[in-house]
């Protein structure tokens, strides 16, 4: 294989510049042309891609975001947008993509390959944590973090002033982030769409805590909480238990930006590394990640979020930590 591209799908993560910057430089050192595809599967049809060199990735690791762009393209889940994307291709000579992003981007992959021909290999750029084979996608550790410094500040003022803070994070098919989040900030209680909600039983902790004398309490609340959103629950509880004042903060896309942390930039070094190389060894239509902190890979057929579990001791750990 002499040429390949890469290109970011859907939300966009932090760490997802230290992976381009690595399938760039890997690529150029394996003796491969890269190309750049901007603006996703939507660039990939209109042409949108140039040809990168170790200079155009300089400066960018320590980047949120993507400088690649991303998108998401209604035209590529068409025959005819993926035609029009793998003739793009092939009249640059390119033989492999690279597809940055979760597990929607991996299915437009699979059928690009599976219709045209095209090798592809995944990298599980998102921070929902929410996908089969690995343990950490990338941007997850950078948006737990970035949930943890906003709630350690929310933490202070409402201390200061008796009050019931929920905190809403992303997650809106999965807790990942709420629970390893809230471990991390000490909340007094973790919803999150995995569980169901029971306000009776949320309403007997706080008040337990209240007849502690506790001075104030976070809950942390995944949006997609069976119960509704951070604003809803709050209603829901400020209904029967008024001793804390209530506010209610929503963290959105506060959590996918930012410089990402140090163990986002080794992941996607790491799989910017092992992707490229697996293009040039034969290997296509699979998501590379990390298991034990060793390189796997995983069919695009299997890498999908359905399947992917909390971690329960993890619950439970929370549960016995904020009595």
């Amino acid at each position: 294989m002499k040429s390949i591209a890469v290109l970011t799908s859907g939300g966009d993560s932090p760490g997802m510049n230290a992976c381009i910057r690595s399938v760039v430089r890997i690529a150029i050192n394996e003796g491969m042309d890269v190309w750049g595809i901007y603006r996703g599967y939507e660039g990939l049809i209109n042409g949108d891609m140039r040809k990168l060199d170790s200079s155009d990735v300089s400066n960018i690791i320590q980047r949120g975001g993507t400088i690649l762009k991303s998108s998401r393209s209604q035209r590529f889940m068409t025959e005819e947008g993926r035609a029009e994307a793998a003739a793009n291709l092939k009249e640059k000579g390119i033989e492999g993509l690279v597809v940055i992003g979760g597990d929607g981007s991996f299915k437009g992959a699979q059928v690009l390959e599976e219709e045209h021909g095209i090798k592809c290999i995944g990298i599980p750029g998102t921070i929902d944590n929410d996908l089969i084979g690995t343990d950490f996608t990338l941007g997850f550790d950078t948006a737990v973090n970035t949930v943890v410094e906003a709630v350690d500040k929310i933490r202070d003022t409402a201390d200061a002033h008796n009050r019931l803070f929920f905190v809403e994070v992303m997650g809106k098919d999965a807790g990942f982030i709420a629970l390893r989040s809230g471990i991390c900030v000490g909340a007094e209680a973790i919803l999150i769409p995995e569980t169901k909600t029971y306000i009776d039983q949320l309403i007997e902790k706080l008040n337990r805590g209240w007849d502690r004398h506790k001075s104030s309490s976070i809950i942390i609340v995944a949006e997609g909480d069976d119960e509704g959103g951070a604003y809803e629950i709050a209603e829901k509880v400020k209904a029967k238990f008024d001793h804390y004042e209530t506010k209610v903060t929503v963290l959105g896309h506060l959590q996918r930006g930012g410089s990402p942390s140090a163990n986002d930039r080794l992941l996607g070094s790491r799989l910017g590394q092992a992707a490229v190389k697996a293009l040039k060894s034969g290997v296509s239509s699979e998501m590379v990640g990390v298991i034990n902190d060793d390189i796997a890979f995983t069919p695009f057929s299997q890498a999908n979020k359905s399947e992917h579990e909390i971690k329960w001791p993890l619950l439970e750990l929370a549960e016995i930590l904020s009595l």
